[in-house]
């Protein structure tokens, strides 16, 4: 039977995976997550062309990550999947200057990606405990990182410097960005659709729990919102986005918070669940009619427009506007209200093609392309696998 390549992708509340196969065009196998691992854990596989739906209850109570990476092992043996696995592509969120492309999780690699847990606290830790899982469970299968910050490592020096002394720069204190397997999905999907030019002039808004946006010429990353660390540009589910520091003076100064309390406020506690009271969850806050819940929609809205009117003169203009992610997908109204804000970038949605999620959202006469792309970090990984394969 023919190899496969199995990718994991990890976060704070699910675990993805997606199984492929193919050397030149990528076939899905299998694709699925374990959700709401920290409240009522399901597993969850799509459709596909040789795969039943599949859905089941994994006990009502939190499980740890490596129960998620159980259960999926567990559903890809029981299919005849896991014995196929040649080779497993990870999803690490921080490269950090390194690591700026798809590489070998050798030893040497695993303890300097350790080193930068710091700067994705949500997210690291648990990247790399699913490689540790997955080398215990496929001793024979060979084990690749690819990077969130990759994708980032084309924007020009004066995008990613902040204002602090030449030193700190060269010890890495710079603007990664994040969200690189992401846009850089999207940049090959508008290669499909306008080849080489890739969009022109293109902002992808990645919005879900976490969120960014990347200015994008020919498909390259120019500029991005998320900076040093997952906190930094947009107002996101749980986390801040950008704010003053002074503010963060402040707070261990005066209020006397240690470093972990500052660290679980501005992670865990901030964004939209930090401004309604309610939920960081968007569908839950569009539903609510309590005033808090509407505050906190208006600021999302106002910060993703205020931020691609930045990105845009970064990149001397807009062609293409593209939303992806849970939010960017599955939120009509969130999109409308975003492109009515920059509707001076010559702007123009559909409103009937916006309610129906097509992947082209612009009236006929929009200056700006505006598009609906459903994010597919798995594909990215497995394609970065298969070229770094191919040496």
């Amino acid at each position: 039977m023919t190899d496969a390549i199995l990718v994991l992708n990890g976060g704070s509340s699910s675990l993805k995976f997606a199984a492929f196969q193919g050397r030149d065009d990528l076939h899905l196998l299998v694709r699925g997550s374990v959700s709401s691992i920290g409240e009522r854990p399901r597993l969850h596989v799509a459709p596909t062309a040789t795969t039943p739906p599949f859905d089941r209850n994994l006990g009502g109570q939190p499980i740890s990550i490596d129960k998620a990476f159980e259960a999926v092992a567990s559903y890809l043996a029981d299919r005849g999947l896991l014995r196929r696995v040649r080779s497993v592509g990870h999803r690490i969120v921080h490269g950090g200057r390194e690591f700026a492309r798809a590489t070998l999780l050798d030893q040497r690699t695993l303890d300097a990606l350790r080193g930068l847990a710091p700067l994705a606290p949500i997210h690291q830790a648990i990247n790399l405990e699913l490689v540790d899982l997955a080398r215990r469970l496929l001793p024979g299968a060979i084990q690749v990182g690819c990077f969130d910050t990759a994708f980032h490592a084309t924007q020009p020096d004066l995008a990613r410097l902040y204002g602090l002394p030449h030193e700190m720069s060269e010890q890495g204190i710079v603007s990664y960005g994040f969200h690189g397997l992401s846009y850089s999905h999207i940049a090959s999907e508008l290669r499909n659709r306008y080849g080489a030019a890739a969009g022109g002039k293109t902002i992808v808004a990645h919005l879900g729990s976490g969120a960014s946006l990347c200015a994008m010429k020919a498909g390259a990353s120019h500029a991005t919102t998320m900076g040093f660390s997952t906190l930094d540009g947009l107002v996101m589910s749980t986390r801040c986005g950008a704010i003053d520091p002074g503010v963060l003076l402040h707070l261990l100064q005066e209020r006397k918070l240690s470093c972990d309390e500052l660290a679980d406020l501005l992670y865990e506690r901030s964004g939209l669940l930090g401004l309604s009271g309610i939920s960081g969850d968007m569908q839950t806050l569009l539903a609510s009619k309590d005033p808090a819940a509407k505050r906190a929609v208006d600021l999302f809205v106002y910060r993703v427009g205020r931020e691609i009117g930045s990105l845009a003169a970064a990149i001397g203009g807009l062609d293409t506007l593209v939303f992806t992610a849970g939010i960017g997908e599955h939120a009509p109204v969130i999109r409308q209200r975003i492109c009515e804000t920059v509707g001076w970038l010559g702007v123009a949605l559909d409103k009937e093609l916006n309610a129906s999620s097509e992947e082209l959202v612009s009236t006929g006469d929009s200056s700006v392309d505006v598009l609906v792309i459903a994010a597919d970090e798995e594909r990215a990984v497995a394609a970065e696998l298969l070229n770094f394969e191919a040496g």
